[in-house]
């Protein structure tokens, strides 16, 4: 699993937009708005996937 740090994740409706991305894009995942983390499961190209659908939706990410 690889962790990302997501800036701007506030609410229940963050995560719940971050959750329906991912899993849209077939990512395995778990969001934590108390840590504002994401953890992915995959390679370089999931992870970079998961990085695009998350700053589509107007968040910042990096990985942690």
């Amino acid at each position: 699993m690889t962790t990302l740090n997501i800036e701007g994740m506030r609410c229940e409706g963050c995560v719940a937009r971050i959750e329906k991305a991912l899993g849209a894009a077939g990512i395995t995942h778990k969001v934590d708005l108390n840590t504002k983390t994401v953890e992915v499961e995959g390679d370089d190209a999931v992870i970079a996937k998961a990085m695009e659908e998350i700053e589509d939706l107007g968040f910042g990410v990096e990985q942690a």
